[in-house]
């Protein structure tokens, strides 16, 4: 498993954000590992909820792509928009969110340094109450992240969409997404279609 020194103590209180802090995923660079920070107060019902996030952090990611002693600095910076908009008879929350990330990726024991540029759009497909205080969310998730090397050249490519299941506890509330808990993601309901580089492969041996 990747281990990221900023990460440490913070997986219990990421499992406590509202899903509209959810981080993105940005293609399959094991880089992406954001955390996001959400001020938004909750939408009433009926009410749509709009958010712009900008988020930028700075980080030492230890045995990259799990190579033991491989480890990177990575400056990161987000820009994200968020819309929450209530459906169906029920009123439940439905999700759209954009996303952009730019990385820059270095190796300081050799003063490589890569570039990652990913773009997604996320949304809620359909949400079902399980009757047990959860909500099962089916996400669809597009875009496209290449990878660049040292003199600019793109080295790996991930465009395409997916499929995939989250798994939410609604805190009691199930038309306020503001207590909602990401409890688990499922296997892909719809696996990546389009090109699928392995970013990895790419990325060690163009930062040694």
């Amino acid at each position: 498993m990747l281990k990221v020194r900023e990460q440490r103590g913070r997986d219990d209180r990421r499992r406590a954000r509202p899903r509209w802090a959810r981080s993105l995923r940005l293609g399959a660079l094991p880089g992406l590992l954001l955390v996001l920070v959400a001020t938004a107060a909750a939408a009433d019902a009926g009410q749509v909820f709009r958010e712009t996030i900008h988020d930028e952090r700075d980080f030492v990611l230890e045995d990259y792509c799990e190579v033991p002693g491989l480890d990177v600095e990575i400056a990161s910076v987000l820009d994200m928009r968020v819309h929450v908009v209530p459906h169906g008879r029920a009123g439940l929350a439905y999700f759209l969110q954009h996303g952009v990330t730019r990385e820059t990726i270095r190796n300081p024991a050799t003063g490589t340094t890569l570039t990652s540029v990913a773009t997604v759009i996320e949304k809620d497909m359909r949400v079902t109450q399980n009757g047990d205080g959860t909500l099962t969310i089916l996400v669809l998730a597009t875009g496209n992240a290449v990878l660049y090397g040292p003199d600019g050249k793109a080295i790996a490519r991930n465009p395409g969409q997916t499929r995939f299941e989250l798994l939410v506890d609604d805190g009691g509330t199930p038309t306020d997404p503001s207590d909602d808990e990401v409890l688990s993601r499922g296997d892909p309901v719809k696996e990546s279609t389009g090109r699928n580089d392995d970013f990895c492969q790419a990325a060690v041996p163009a930062l040694n």
